[in-house]
This record gives structure tokens, sequence and C-alpha cells, in this order.
């Protein structure tokens, strides 16, 4: 689908590229075809005054084309122009050229000129491109024709056809690269969201599908046993009621996601005080890192203040802390830091434990990304927190990074714009 649509910008480039080079190159054309239509008129006409009446051209001496060493060529040049007396039995009355030529070749350029019928044209004659022009005696006793060599101009404008020809095709080549490039270049992103897409909607069929399958298995296996009482069968409504809680946070997760991707959807925000925020969902959760035989320790400095919506902030600290929890090893440390920077707060969380191996922190913040599975599975995680973190800090105009040393710490940084103290 993505070829197609590429090749199809490609060609409506190259259609409309190719549109304007025409009709630039055939203006330039045209421009400098009339500049030399000019030219050859006004050559015309002044060898026609040159030249004077009819009646009173007298033939002058003719100059011999000199050739190597000063001999005679056998085979002399034409000359650039030349003009033919005619009385009005079209015969040849006189000649007028610089160089001297054959009589035969008067009689031929004068036959080409009568047979033409018009008083001005063009005619081919031995590779050579002739306009002439007539122009009547003053008595009527016959006309005479001005003759120009004009092979060189109209050279000059086929050449200028084959260089706009030859410049056209490399311009053609070289923007049909460069078009692929930025068409694949502006298309990449389109790709990866739609990959990105599937992806999602795969993943997700995937997660809702296991807790279907437990809660369907259950259920058959209730309607199995329908004469049994409801007490000797709990167990199996529990684990049907658990996977329904499990679907409603996948659910919740996914509709949330799905609302943070619309940047039309506005935040209820107000200025709140972070790091109080941030000690009331410490509160919360130290209780049960130290169930977990782990150790927090945790330095937050006072009264930092911010602009956004403080449930989503605080959202984004239970999913840091919660991911910390998961991944920290036993009797390990999970360190919180809260600091003023410049115009900043920075919020730092780190645990102790395995670590991200590097070609995995790309990955770390994707939707149902989990690096470790198997854990996940038993912890309830569905791989959407990182994902759901990552949006909320950037709706609040901040940045979120992690770093990780294997087998040693992990460190999640959030940056948020703060406002300075009143």
């Amino acid at each position: 689908m993505f070829k197609e649509l590429r090749n199809k910008f490609l060609i409506l480039n190259l259609i409309i590229i190719s549109i304007m080079m025409i009709i630039s190159f055939s203006s330039i054309y045209l421009i400098t075809y009339k500049n030399v239509r000019n030219d050859i008129n006004m050559e015309l006409n002044r060898l026609s005054d040159i030249n004077g009446k009819v009646n009173n051209i007298q033939k002058e001496p003719k100059l011999n084309y000199k050739g190597p060493n000063n001999m005679e060529d056998p085979h002399p040049k034409r000359s650039l122009s030349f003009t033919l007396i005619i009385d009005n039995k079209n015969n040849i009355i006189s000649s007028q050229s610089v160089f001297d030529m054959d009589d035969s070749f008067y009689e031929e350029a004068k036959e080409k000129a009568l047979s033409s019928n018009t008083d001005k044209s063009r005619f081919k004659l031995d590779d050579t491109y002739w306009e002439f022009m007539f122009r009547p005696s003053l008595d009527n006793s016959g006309y005479k024709i001005v003759f120009l060599d004009v092979t060189d101009k109209y050279n000059y404008l086929t050449n200028l056809i084959y260089t706009f020809s030859a410049v056209a095709l490399l311009m053609l080549i070289a923007i049909f690269f460069i078009s692929k490039f930025f068409a694949n270049k502006a298309i990449k992103p389109i790709k990866e969201t739609f990959d990105k897409q599937k992806q999602f909607i795969a993943d997700a069929s995937h997660e809702l599908k296991t807790p279907l399958t437990v809660i369907n298995t259950n259920a058959e296996l209730l309607l199995a046993n329908s004469e049994d009482t409801i007490k000797n069968q709990s167990k199996w409504v529990y684990y049907i009621k658990s996977e329904v809680e499990r679907m409603i946070k996948l659910t919740n997760d996914l509709l949330y996601l799905a609302q943070t991707d619309h940047s039309d959807i506005k935040l209820i925000s107000t200025d709140f005080n972070l790091s109080e925020t941030i000690e009331n969902v410490i509160l919360t959760m130290e209780a049960i890192i130290f169930e977990n035989n782990m150790f927090l320790d945790y330095n937050i400095e006072p009264n930092i203040i911010c602009y956004g919506n403080s449930e989503q902030i605080k959202q984004v600290v239970m999913i840091l802390l919660d991911n910390a929890l998961k991944y920290t090893n036993p009797n390990g440390k999970i360190s919180l830091s809260l600091k003023k920077y410049n115009n900043k707060a920075i919020l730092t969380i780190s645990n102790t434990g395995k670590g991200i191996p590097e070609e995995y922190l790309n990955n770390i913040f994707d939707r149902f990304y989990r690096l470790d599975k198997s854990r996940s599975k038993k912890s309830g995680g569905y791989g959407l927190g990182l994902s759901i973190a990552k949006s909320i800090v950037e709706q609040h105009k901040g940045k979120i990074s992690v770093k990780s040393i294997i087998n040693d710490i992990t460190t999640f940084t959030v940056e948020l714009p703060r406002i300075k103290s009143k």
C-alpha cells in the first residue's frame, strides 16, 4: 500500500515538474526564436538597403577564398549573403557577393526562391539554409532577391532544443531520485504509525483473548456443576472476577491512550505543589515497598510548583514506583529524588536490579512492550504503564527518559516545567 502511494506521489511529482519545465523551456525557446527571426529580418532589410536600387547595381569584383598555404581553394566557401538582379523574364542580370560563386549555384538559388511563390521564405541548398527576400525595382524593369546564409542561426536553435532536451532529461532523473528520497522520508513516519497501530491492535487483541478464555473456561466449570452451591464453587467465581478486573484496567488504559492520541483533548490544569503530590504517593507506596523487603530512600525539595493536572502526575509517579518495585532485586533499593534546576522540576526514580540492555531502551515506552514477559504476567501487567506515563508527561510539556547499567541500576528521569514561587 505504501509502495503504491509512494509511486503515485512520484508520478504526480514528475508530471507536474515536466509540465513546468516544458512551459519554461518553451517560453525561453520562443523568445530566442523571435529574437533570431528579428535579427534575420533586420539583416535582410539592411542588405537590401545597402545594395541600392536595382538599376544602379554594378557588378563588384569577386574575392576568391584562399585555403592553406595561400593556395586557392578548389571548393570555395559561399558567402554569408548575396544579391541577384532579375529581369521581368526571370533572367539573372547581375549578382553581388563578397565571394565568387558558380553561376549554376545562382541559378539554382533563383529557382528555389521563385518556386516558393512568396516574397520571403527559406530553403536548403547544399547543406546550407538560405533566407531570401524579394524587392521590386523602382521602374518595374525587374527585381532583386537578397539571400542570407542562416545556417548558423538555425543550427543554434536546433542545438538549443537538444540542450533543453538533455538538461530536461538530466533534471528529471535528478528530480526522480530526489523525489524518491523525500517521498520515502515523508511516508516513513506514516508507515511507522500504521505499523504501530497494527501492532497495537494485535497486542490488544492478544491481551484481551487471555482473560476472555479464562472467564469462558471458569463459566463452563460453573455450568458443569450447576447443582452445587456458590460457596463450593466460589474459587471459579473469584477467577472470573479477577480476570474481569484485569480487563477493566486494560480497557481503561487503552481508552486513556486513545484519548491522549487526540491533541484536541484539554487537561484540567491548575497550579499544584509537585513536592506534596509526590509525598502523598510515597505514603501509599511505602508500606508495599517495605513488605517486599526493599529499602526506599527519597529526597524531596519542598514547595516546587508546577502547572498541570496533579492527579495525572500522581499517576506517573505511581507507575514509575510500581515499575521499580517489580524489577528491583530482593533486598534491593529504590531511590527517589525531586529537585529544582533552572525553570524545571527534575524527578528521578532509580532501582537496583538486572537493568535494561541498551538495545531495548528505545522500546521501553512502547505500548504492550515488556522486557520480562513472565514476570509481567505474574504481576498482572500489560506493558502499558510506561506508555501512559510518557503520554502524561508529554501532555505537560515535559520529557521522560531512562538510563540503565546492567546488573546495577536503572534510572527514570522526568523533567517538568515549573512555576517560580510567588
